[in-house]
């Protein structure tokens, strides 16, 4: 009998320990769902011509960083520069389409993405990889650190 009394006692214990389970992987899906909204919505104005627009998914900070193939660079307003002098017009903008090979939470407000980027256009098609830190700043989930190659 006493064995059983100490698998009853342990019942409340296991009902939130699985209660807490499954609203920490809630709350994960509902984060991934919410940064992989961003990754659309940047496309989205991509493809319409719109760099501001697609800065949007950007934290709006001095400290964000931007690693390209001349090296890391930091700013909001440096990464908006270059993205319009890299792609002055539609035409080297491309059609843009992100290919999201993983989505893992780092901790409760940091996301670490990998994927692929591939841009089509009538003067030549290009690719490479990404990878992306967010963060969850001010209850807004923006991209802090991007490494495209």
């Amino acid at each position: 009998m006493p064995r059983y009394t100490t698998t009853l006692h342990l019942l409340p214990t296991l009902t939130i320990v699985t209660l807490l389970t499954f609203a920490t992987a809630s709350a994960q899906d509902k984060n991934e769902q919410t940064i992989r909204a961003i990754l659309n919505r940047q496309t989205i104005e991509w493809n319409k011509g719109n760099i501001e627009g697609f800065m949007k998914g950007y934290w709006n900070s001095d400290s964000l960083l931007f690693v390209g193939k001349t090296g890391p660079k930091y700013g909001y307003r440096t990464t908006l520069e270059n993205y319009r002098k890299s792609y002055p017009d539609t035409t080297v903008m491309g059609k843009l389409q992100f290919t999201i090979l993983k989505v893992e939470p780092l901790s409760p407000n940091c996301y670490f993405v990998l994927g692929k980027w591939q841009l089509a256009r009538t003067i030549g098609d290009v690719s490479g990889h990404y990878t992306l830190i967010f963060r969850k700043i001010h209850s807004e989930w923006v991209i802090v650190s991007d490494h495209s190659s």
